[in-house]
């Protein structure tokens, strides 16, 4: 039939594949014959589904996958039914199915990936199957709005950490940091402020704030690989012994990141940090105070429904759907 069959697709009606949880996806499968035809039937099958693949240094396998969706339906020809004679020209059969609710956004990672498509076949009599498939992109956006109401609101953190030999330490470094909020969407800054007192006899050589992702994948309910990213990062100079550094409103920009909500995904996590940094000028390890934040989609809006926008925020058109970054050198 090869020759016979001179076009089978895939066409949605959303020329950009791009859906959201609880919406439609419509569209058709085109079939284009040269000459009459006999077919059993044409079968659609949507698939939404999560793969973990981990290979360790000493070549164990870690693999684990779930489903999200998987439907089944006949464009043509029922259960028992023998052949069906298809004329020569353009045949089109339509499909629409709704998405489900809370479904994990399109993922795609280094060990791992939520992925959604659609997958045609067109039976022969004879044994033939003739096979085609198209991706789709879920996006399941988190909106601040609807969110805690706290992640609005300013976080703090603070450490202590003595530097240098205890007896020689004249005493403790002490920290404080405040990000102006919890929650951020792709296109704002991160406002910190920070005060560090330096009562050690080591000079800090600077500091410095950093936003990260970690990605962590799981197998069988266990972590098997993690991959954390630094996306952006602003710093200051030295802090002798007896001095103080204040950060006053310093900005730390959120780059276009992909859509990041996976929740309904239980093979992987993504979480985004700022990290408060301060590296001594010795050999003593750098001293780390994290802050969780969550990055989400739709940023804040005020009661009448106008965007409340950040000071200095450049919101992205679009959202990338790769992450460029994962090939690059971690995070330690």
């Amino acid at each position: 039939m090869a020759r016979k069959l001179q076009k089978f697709i895939i066409l949605f009606d959303n020329p950009n594949l791009l859906y959201f949880p609880g919406h439609f996806i419509s569209g058709r499968v085109i079939v284009e014959l040269e000459e009459d035809t006999s077919v059993l039937g044409v079968y659609f099958h949507v698939v939404g589904e999560g793969v973990v693949r981990v290979t360790d240094r000493r070549q164990q396998i870690f693999t684990d996958k779930e489903n999200y969706i998987d439907f089944r339906m006949r464009l043509l020809g029922e259960p028992g039914q023998g052949p069906i004679l298809l004329s020569p020209g353009i045949h089109s059969f339509p499909f629409k199915l709704g998405l489900p609710l809370g479904l994990p956004s399109t993922f795609l990672g280094k060990h791992g990936w939520v992925q959604y498509f659609c997958k045609a076949a067109l039976r022969e009599p004879n044994g033939l199957t003739h096979k085609n498939q198209q991706v789709f992109i879920v996006m399941n956006p988190i909106d601040l709005n609807l969110e805690p109401s706290i992640l609005g609101q300013p976080f703090h953190c603070e450490i202590e950490h003595k530097l240098g030999m205890t007896c020689l330490s004249q005493g403790p470094v002490s920290c404080r940091v405040r990000l102006d909020r919890g929650g951020y969407v792709p296109g704002e800054t991160i406002s910190i402020w920070a005060r560090v007192h330096n009562q050690s006899r080591v000079t800090i050589k600077k500091t410095r704030a950093c936003l990260t992702e970690t990605i962590q994948y799981i197998s069988k309910s266990k972590v098997v690989q993690t991959e954390t990213r630094e996306l952006s990062s602003v710093a200051r100079g030295k802090v002798k012994p007896g001095d103080t550094d204040d950060w006053t409103h310093e900005q730390l920009y959120v780059p276009p990141l992909p859509p990041t909500n996976l929740r309904g995904c239980h093979l992987i996590r993504i979480q985004y940090d700022v990290f408060f940094i301060i590296e001594p000028n010795n050999l003593e390890k750098e001293i780390k105070l994290q802050l969780p934040i969550m990055m989400a989609t739709y940023p804040y809006r005020n009661s009448d429904g106008t965007l409340k926008k950040k000071k200095g925020a450049q919101y992205p058109n679009n959202l990338p759907i790769f992450r460029p970054w994962l090939n690059e050198k971690s995070f330690e």
